[in-house]
């Protein structure tokens, strides 16, 4: 197993430690993560409680026999003293945005190598203490979120109310073939190359998961009318709003709109919410 530190280094990730004699320990190869790329951090996240927690721990595999068995954490008797390293990180951590809304900043593995969600106990104690939860499920609708509503969303027994797919103009005329450096000139061409990338997205989410959706576009000062208006439109093909945020500049004013239309598809109630495969294939 290599060690973990929280902070990227990669100068650290192949090292040779154990050298300055026997005292020292064996000469070999080894390497460091950092935190979010643990097996420790997505088990952390997944956990409902400390029982669970410990329970998981007691699962995890840090190497094999001789003759090839795993030997698990549990059978080395090591998920207590680890559970006990946790017991205060455990605890969902409040914090507050610049306007005083409250929010739990709890844990969260990267979605390439684990499921890309904060902790499942973070998620539940927000529904007990407001009206309308917003959680992020990272790297794109179709890695974090897909493993949210097929693993969080099952592993915690919640069901989202709607989705919220944000996208950029600069990133879908890039999809299309822009360079970086010409990515602030208004291309239509370009982004319609680039528009099918978000509306696989929106179709997924919507037809495949049978969730409401709307399209948050993060508004950038050199988007031009003609862009932001073939967005709305090729977004309203798919019966899906493209609404503006402007939160990075105005703050959550900015948000207004896109927090209306999210309300709206919730209170109208057309989810039929269902994971996209079987458990038991």
């Amino acid at each position: 197993w290599k060690r973990c530190v929280d902070m990227n280094d990669r100068q650290l990730r192949f090292v040779v430690d154990g050298l300055g004699g026997k005292a020292n320990g064996t000469p070999r190869e080894d390497g460091y993560d950092i935190t979010v790329a643990s097996e420790i951090m997505a088990v952390f996240c997944l956990a409902s409680d400390m029982e669970d927690l410990k329970n998981r721990l007691a699962r995890i595999i840090i190497g094999y026999t001789y003759d090839g068995k795993p030997v698990t954490a549990g059978q080395l008797k090591a998920q207590g003293a680890m559970a006990a390293l946790l017991k205060d990180a455990f605890k969902p951590n409040l914090v507050q945005t610049l306007e005083g809304t409250p929010a739990f900043v709890h844990g969260g593995p990267f979605a390439n190598i684990a499921h890309g969600c904060n902790s499942i106990i973070a998620t539940k104690m927000a529904l007990k203490l407001a009206d309308y939860v917003v959680t992020e499920a990272g790297f794109g609708a179709d890695l974090g979120a897909e493993k949210f509503l097929d693993i969080k969303c099952r592993m915690a027994d919640i069901r989202p109310d709607a989705v919220v797919i944000v996208a950029t103009i600069r990133a879908l005329k890039y999809n299309g073939g822009v360079k970086k450096e010409d990515l602030n000139q208004e291309n239509l061409d370009a982004l319609k190359k680039g528009l099918p990338n978000l509306l696989k997205h929106v179709e997924n989410i919507t037809e495949k998961y049978g969730i409401p959706a709307v399209v948050a576009i993060n508004q950038f000062p050199t988007d031009t009318e003609r862009e932001l208006a073939l967005v709305q439109e090729e977004c309203n093909r798919l019966g899906v709003n493209a609404v503006l945020s402007e939160v990075w500049a105005k703050g959550g004013e900015g948000g207004l709109e896109l927090a209306k239309e999210v309300v709206r598809i919730i209170e109208e109630g057309k989810n039929n919410f269902k994971p996209i495969y079987d458990l038991d294939m």
